[in-house]
């Protein structure tokens, strides 16, 4: 006996055909949606300068949003971080990313 299993896509804006699944992530959170062709194009029409002037990171497989990444120096803020890498001569950027070594060896001498 064969069996023949098909899936269809609906578009989650209009329940049109979608021609298959969008994934966008914004904020630290993971996004999907089913689109037809016209709406996939005006999604990314829409994000097109802002994609543009930003950076493309990617992620390892298993790792997740951004949110869980935050808890890398445990209960200790960004700000926290930096004070006591200033205090130990170390030169960090006033923001954005601290770089995993200095998170590494704040949590080593902290006790973190």
């Amino acid at each position: 006996m064969v069996q023949k299993i098909q899936t269809l896509y609906v578009d989650d804006l209009d329940g049109s055909q979608a021609e298959g699944t969008v994934h966008f992530s914004l904020d630290g959170f993971d996004y999907e949606i089913d689109l037809n062709a016209a709406h996939a194009r005006a999604l990314r029409k829409a994000l097109e300068k802002y994609i543009e002037a930003g950076r493309r990171v990617s992620q390892a497989p298993g790792r997740g949003s951004r949110r869980s990444r935050a808890s890398r120096t445990g209960p200790n803020s960004s700000s926290e971080v930096r004070a006591w890498a200033r205090r130990q001569g170390i030169e960090v950027s006033a923001r954005g990313r601290i770089p995993s070594d200095v998170i590494a060896r704040f949590n080593e001498e902290t006790g973190a």
